[in-house]
């Protein structure tokens, strides 16, 4: 059975703050370097930042050998108490990267050990290369590391970042760089939401109710755990504006408003159920559900137009952020665009969809004009 030496450690430059980790596993017989990791996380404490790094070593250690045993060996006396079973996990953001931890190998393959962080050099450096790096606007990577002088001794052919193979493109080519990455949050429940009625940008501009609020305090919760969202964005509707307050604030970041991320405009069709619309406006509901390029009744916005206005929007944010990760909370309609864009599908593909309020989906854009779809309607965090 292989053994392997994981070192990781996590930094925050404010606490929280712009944070990153490093992870380092190494071959316990010959002191090999096989694989390095790094990431740059976005505003994050020290303590995510840790665990981030502790859990980003077990996986790069898992994907060498699952059935290895592995020495976890950290600077966090916090970390390495708490997941060897004698210190309590109290904080909210701690127990689910725990419980990720726990879950890679089996508890009795792995120990862990406290060094002094003179001894953690290594993994100290790659965390200082990854935040080094998200300061500039990049990502971190490994060919441009120097975190291996510390410890001489030449890279085995297995030395990839685990975070890079994990946002690898799909079958693209491994050059394209970092790509800008959008995590796309519904907002909250407001008071027509769960009546299902026609809500857009035309409309009596609702606020959330408190069961909105109370959803947008959980995807907040949700995105300070994984700690990688770098700027937030948001649609001018009240609804909106208010989800991403409440997510900014936790994260610690400023919110900028995009026009191009409202609603479409229902026109006469505002604030009715699919049901009131269909006996009222039967004629003018057929030809929508028939043709993109089809206003709902009293000049409201086709799926054309809002099609266009997201691509619009969707190139401008590309250009501004590039290889960052950018929270933009916006609306149904808006959010499937972006999906529908991303995966080259058609118009018709939007009533096929469904987006539950809060909830959070991820388009990836690439330097070639390529994009990946990473994650849709979860809804896990309001369970």
């Amino acid at each position: 059975m292989r053994e392997f030496v994981v070192e990781a450690d996590g930094g925050s430059r404010g606490n929280p703050g712009p944070a990153g980790y490093g992870a380092v596993v190494r071959d316990a017989a010959t002191g090999e370097t096989l694989t390095e990791a790094a990431e740059y996380l976005g505003v994050a404490t020290n303590n995510v930042a840790e665990y981030r790094g502790l859990l980003a070593g077990l996986r790069a250690a898992h994907a060498l050998d699952p059935a290895a045993t592995v020495h976890v060996r950290m600077d966090s006396k916090l970390v390495v108490e708490q997941m060897s079973g004698r210190w309590k996990i109290k904080h909210p953001d701690m127990k689910p990267l725990a419980t990720e931890a726990r879950s890679v190998f089996p508890p009795d393959r792995v120990t862990y050990e406290w060094i002094p962080r003179a001894e953690n050099k290594h993994a100290d450096r790659l965390a200082n290369e990854a935040m080094d790096a998200g300061a500039r606007g990049e990502r971190w990577s490994p060919s441009a590391s120097t975190a291996e002088l510390d410890h001489p001794g030449a890279p085995g052919a297995a030395d990839v970042s685990a975070a890079q193979a994990v946002a690898a493109p799909g079958w693209g080519p491994p050059d394209l760089g970092a790509p800008a990455t959008f995590v796309l949050l519904r907002h909250g429940e407001t008071p027509l939401t769960p009546q299902k009625r026609f809500s857009g940008s035309g409309g009596s501009d609702p606020a959330l109710s408190a069961v909105g609020r109370e959803q947008a305090e959980r995807a907040a919760a949700a995105l300070a755990r994984r700690g990688t969202v770098q700027a937030v964005v948001t649609s001018p509707l009240a609804r909106t504006r208010e989800t991403a307050a409440i997510v900014a604030a936790r994260l610690g970041l400023d919110v900028m408003v995009e026009e191009g991320l409202r609603e479409t405009d229902f026109g006469a069709w505002e604030g009715l159920t699919f049901a009131e619309v269909r006996e009222r406006h039967p004629e003018d509901l057929d030809a929508w559900l028939a043709s993109p390029d089809a206003a709902p009744t009293g000049g409201g916005e086709s799926f054309a137009t809002t099609g266009a206005r997201i691509a619009a929007t969707r190139d401008k944010l590309v250009a501004a952020h590039a290889g960052r990760t950018v929270l933009l909370v916006s609306h149904v309609t808006p959010i499937k665009t972006f999906v529908q864009l991303a995966l080259g599908a058609p118009t018709e593909s939007l009533f096929r969809m469904e987006l539950s309020a809060a909830s959070l989906s991820a388009v990836a854009y690439y330097a070639d004009g390529g994009a990946s779809l990473r994650l849709f309607n979860d809804t896990s965090h309001l369970r």
